[in-house]
């Protein structure tokens, strides 16, 4: 059994690196926006590569979207910036369920703006009161007068700021719906914030009676859980791809600054508990990444049936991530703890992710029902 990645995930891990290094000197300015920066946004458009993110019937790469591609991608990404990794990665998982359940007007004229970047995609989900207790969520949607009508409240909505789109989970009567809403909708009300540790383009969103055409519904009237579990399952095993480029580029920073400095009379890579903390994260960082490959293979092969392994890697690599970041900034000793410097900024952007697309100790309590289920 070989662990090595296919030629054309390896040629699109190369491709998704090249367009990193051409926006690294960018990397710092874009991390600390709370806007989409341009030079991101016009390099990955650039670039083609949210065509892994939408199925080839709308113009995207593959027949299905393929989680190992979109995992790859994130890891060359994530190791250069998180402004960049989240606004490709939120393309995907904004519009995924337009793609498998929009109405034909919906999927016709906005997913080609997905495709370009002209259009930046939001999934909205969580509220002031629910995390990830979705079906607690209080925001309604109604049938009236031959239109649908949206109110509600939602929070912590990632591009929010900057959507040009909002794909909306709504309580209808007995069961939960999706609502396709464009930004510009009347009675659609959109404020930053809040700031966050690791600066992140993110927003609370104000539906007041919003009306929106029959066809906005994505999916069948109360069936939106099945939408929601597939987008998960899809895109899920992609945030270990970012957290295993995020350890990576810590990595490499530790390596240069304890190789490049002496003292003692000798390298710091030679000096005390240095030489086994950077062992540690070598070796962490492999099986993060091992893990990941793995699990994002299983997910290409049957994205639901594998979402345990999706929810194993994402918890396995973010706090790989976080470990090997902060055990970074101990061997650059004062100057890992520089604001500004690259390592600082890692160190921050490893923190949110054992948080977002699922709390590692959620994933975990769901993992432990699946094992003792069987």
């Amino acid at each position: 059994m070989s662990f090595e990645l296919p030629t054309a995930h390896r040629e699109l891990l190369d491709r998704a690196r090249e367009t990193g290094e051409k926006v690294r000197w960018r990397a710092g300015e874009a991390d600390a926006a709370t806007d989409v920066d341009p030079v991101m946004r016009e390099a990955l458009q650039a670039s083609g590569l949210v065509a892994v993110t939408v199925p080839a019937s709308h113009g995207g790469a593959a027949d299905t979207v393929d989680p190992l591609a979109v995992t790859v991608v994130r890891e060359a990404f994530g190791g250069v910036s998180a402004h960049l990794d989240s606004l490709f990665a939120m393309q995907g998982i904004g519009s995924y369920a337009l793609s498998v359940a929009g109405s034909p007007r919906v999927q016709e004229e906005w997913l080609p703006r997905v495709l370009s970047v002209d259009a930046v995609a939001a999934l909205c989900l969580t509220e002031p009161d629910v995390g990830s207790d979705l079906r607690s969520i209080t925001t309604t949607v109604v049938e009236r007068d031959g239109e649908l009508v949206l109110d509600g409240h939602k929070s912590f909505i990632t591009n929010a700021p900057a959507a040009a789109f909002f794909t909306v989970l709504a309580k209808e009567e007995a069961g939960f719906s999706l609502v396709f809403v464009p930004a510009g909708t009347p009675g659609v009300t959109v404020t930053s914030g809040p700031d966050l540790i690791a600066p992140h383009v993110i927003g609370e969103v104000r539906f007041d009676g919003v009306r929106v055409p029959l066809d906005s519904r994505v999916g069948q009237p109360g069936q939106a859980f099945p939408l929601v579990l597939q987008t998960l399952a899809t895109f899920r095993v992609s945030v270990a791809g970012s957290a295993v480029g995020l350890a990576q580029a810590a990595l490499d920073e530790a390596v240069a600054h304890t190789t490049g400095r002496e003292q003692f009379g000798t390298s710091l890579a030679r000096l005390g508990p240095i030489p086994q903390m950077l062992g540690t994260c070598w070796m962490e960082v492999e099986q993060a990444r091992l893990l990941t490959y793995s699990a994002a293979a299983k997910a290409a092969a049957d994205p639901q049936g594998a979402l345990h392994w999706s929810s194993m890697a994402k918890v396995a690599a973010t706090e790989t991530a976080s470990r090997v970041a902060d055990r970074c900034v101990q061997m650059m000793g004062r100057f890992g703890v520089v604001t500004g410097s690259t390592i600082e900024r890692l160190y921050r952007n490893a923190r949110p992710m054992r948080i977002y697309e699922g709390g590692n100790e959620v994933l975990l309590g769901q993992l432990a029902k699946t094992l003792t289920r069987r």
